[in-house]
């Protein structure tokens, strides 16, 4: 009677507190992510050069703060009041764009750039900028700012404000903006050179690229918004790279090896402006070559490297220097991405590491030798930091830590502020030095979402369609999570090249509205195919000429390990993707109809012949080269095998997937008389942000409740 008695107690009292916990609202796991779920953390921290100082925003963003690496003893530099004051300008928050010197940092507000003396209590005001303009770039200590309005390049000059016009060309030719649609790692346009004497920008002919016509429906009539589109096999950009020389005014083209639309990408410069290099990669993506040019005649001095694979090359890095006549390039060519030392003249020193695992980025280096670069380390889960030194070779890793790392470096690599995440640590951040040891600890915070009722991850491995990879699997459980009942699955599907969606990090990468479905009594699942990122060119390549089949293979045997838990309704599955997750989506209901009862498709690729040509071509070749291809993972050609209810979403002025995709899949559907469902975004592009997507989310999961049998 007294074990009833206890169980009794211990039950009720599970009860009382399971009715205390709040619960999340699909809005707030929507909107608020990010925001207040959002674990704190230290804002803005920039390290003061030549300085053991660094300065940060406090809670309210309106004081900037500074503190010493070794011991805590905060201070308060300056409010958004003061700098209201001294600018007269309005500052929301106090905005550091860089620190010129110990004692001086550069601002801006309303396109009005500032100089703050902190000792003199000044403000300088440097540049006036105009409205309407676009990827602004300055040069060393702001000494010139380069800009682009519309489609051509301009540069004012500091103390002056003069504005100077460097390109003046008709609308198809395009100079200062990114080119390639952002491949290859191509965030910008404009490039300055160490000095700032020279100015390195893109320049891309549209000319040859045919015109894709989106609607703008907030007109009376209605408006046609052209984008330059090019699709796979067809017309394409043809690029250039254009040098110009702020002391003589002039400019000088660098003379591409290639055919006018192979692709010239990962754009430096030495240290001495002397040279410019860059890669010029063929428009088959599988030959690379790392050139270099004189700055001044923009003529083709020497061919340093050449790299080519019978699937792709993917150069994403300029080369870095660590010397005048030394720099360090990039490589996966022994099947990881792993750093190598050559001299100037395009001989090879030495492979610096031979890392089994996937490099991301050099951070810099210091005057002892030591190079600083980010990587997964051992597990591909992971973000961690490293320093390896160029003679010895030693390599250490410098947050021991496991999860998710972002390390920012002081001006001479004494001092790194580390701000990391786990599966079990919100947020934690500390100060260590040189060799990764803990100066001075920041902050470790708790759980935010404590006194909400949510449930659990647990991540695992299963092996892949060739029985020997592994694949990372999550698996989201609701709160009550009862092991003798049959629960329903929503499968959460990406599986695309150049995404990672399992992550050694807080919720280990999961978005917080997969909790929220899980409390409906869902397990939420995911698994990572071989083609996504971070397990090594291997892995990542098997896909080349078959999107789609090697990816549905492996989550097919995600679905075969569902099925083997005692708790899966094998009978009660959905899924869901966006973008390649949407082609990956409509795929697993047509090439496998019968196993998804529901399934919700967002911007899905449905033929790849009308996706671009950059991504396109790398991964599939040309339609032309490759016809079986694609005509094997066109989806239309499968509409006839639906089986279960299908919901396919579209944003209306999609430039990234085209809203072509849906509707030729829903044609194919009308045509063979099966029934779908389908949801236009009016005016939304390839993703549905803001407040809209609250409706978003609200009815891509209330079409899986509503549909689930």
């Amino acid at each position: 009677m007294k074990k009833l008695f206890s169980l009794l107690l211990v039950g009720l009292t599970a009860l009382s507190v399971s009715a205390q916990l709040k619960e999340f609202t699909l809005k707030e796991t929507v909107m608020q992510q990010y925001r207040s779920f959002y674990p704190k953390h230290t804002n803005m921290v920039n390290w003061i050069p030549g300085t053991d100082t660094y300065s940060y925003l406090s809670d309210d963003y309106k004081t900037l703060m500074k503190n010493t690496a070794k011991k805590d003893a905060p201070v308060s530099i300056i409010t958004t009041a003061e700098m209201n004051a001294l600018t007269g300008e309005t500052f929301s928050t106090v905005n550091v764009l860089e620190w010129k010197d110990a004692n001086s940092f550069y601002t801006s507000a309303g396109g009005n750039y500032f100089l703050i003396n902190l000792k003199e209590k000044k403000s300088t005001q440097i540049y006036e900028l105009p409205d309407g303009i676009a990827n602004e770039e300055w040069s060393t200590n702001f000494q010139h700012m380069a800009y682009t309005v519309e489609n051509n390049l301009f540069v004012r000059h500091y103390g002056t404000n003069e504005e100077q016009q460097i390109t003046n060309f008709p609308k198809e030719i395009v100079s200062g903006q990114s080119i390639a649609r952002n491949e290859f790692g191509i965030a910008d346009g404009i490039f300055w050179s160490p000095s700032g004497n020279y100015l390195a920008f893109y320049q891309k002919d549209e000319s040859n690229v045919a015109d894709y016509p989106l609607l703008d429906i907030t007109t009376p009539t209605g408006s046609l918004m052209n984008i330059k589109y090019p699709m796979a096999g067809q017309g394409s950009e043809k690029p250039a790279v254009g040098i110009f020389n702020l002391k003589t005014g002039k400019t000088v083209y660098i003379k591409p090896t290639g055919n006018a639309d192979d692709y010239l990408t990962n754009v430096g410069w030495g240290m001495d402006d002397k040279y410019l290099y860059l890669v010029e990669l063929n428009r088959g993506q599988n030959h690379a070559k790392l050139l270099q040019y004189d700055a001044e005649s923009g003529a083709l001095v020497k061919v340093l490297i050449e790299e080519k694979n019978d699937k792709w090359v993917e150069p994403e890095h300029a080369p870095y220097f660590v010397s005048a006549d030394q720099f360090i390039w990039m490589s996966e060519k022994d099947g990881f991405m792993n750093l190598y030392l050559y001299k100037t003249d395009g001989t090879l020193i030495k492979q610096i590491t031979s890392n089994k695992w996937v490099t991301h980025a050099i951070v810099g280096h210091d005057a002892a030798g030591n190079v600083y670069f980010s990587g997964t380390g051992e597990s591909p889960l992971e973000t961690n930091y490293f320093k390896v030194n160029l003679s010895s070779g030693e390599q250490v890793r410098l947050t021991p830590e496991k999860g998710t790392h972002d390390v920012l470096f002081s001006s001479n690599f004494t001092h790194l502020f580390d701000t990391y995440s786990s599966h079990d640590v919100p947020n934690s951040e500390s100060i260590k030095n040189s060799t990764g040891k803990v100066v001075r600890a920041i902050r470790t915070e708790k759980n935010p979402y404590e006194g909400y009722k949510m449930g659990t991850a647990e991540i695992g491995t299963i092996k892949a369609a060739d029985d020997t990879t592994d694949l990372y699997y999550r698996l989201i459980k609701p709160a009550n999570f009862d092991a003798t009942k049959k629960y329903p699955v929503l499968v959460y599907v990406y599986g695309g090249p150049h995404a990672q969606m399992i992550t050694d990090s807080w919720l280990d990468g999961a978005s917080l509205w997969m909790y929220w479905m899980a409390e409906q009594g869902y397990l939420v699942y995911t698994v990572d195919n071989r083609g996504s990122e971070n397990r090594g060119f291997a892995f990542e390549s098997v896909i080349h000429r078959q999107l789609g089949t090697i990816e549905m293979a492996d989550q097919m045997k995600g679905v075969e390990h569902l099925k083997s838990m005692a708790f899966v309704d094998p009978a009660r599955l959905a899924v869901h993707g966006w973008s390649f997750g949407g082609f990956m989506t409509t795929s697993l209901m047509l090439r496998n109809p019968g196993v998804f009862q529901v399934g919700i498709a967002g911007g899905p690729v449905t033929d790849w012949s009308y996706y671009e040509v950059m991504y396109g071509e790398r991964y599939m070749d040309t339609p032309q080269e490759n016809k079986e291809g694609y005509d094997k993972n066109r989806l239309m050609n499968y509409a006839k095998n639906l089986q279960g209810d299908l919901l396919l979403i579209h944003g209306t002025i999609d430039d990234v997937v085209v809203m072509q995709h849906n509707y030729a899949l829903v044609k194919a559907f009308v045509e063979a008389e099966v029934q779908m469902d389908f949801f236009p975004y009016p005016m939304h592009p390839h993703n549905v942000r803001g407040k809209d997507r609250v409706h978003l989310m609200t009815k891509v999961l209330t079409y899986v409740l509503e549909n689930m049998e």
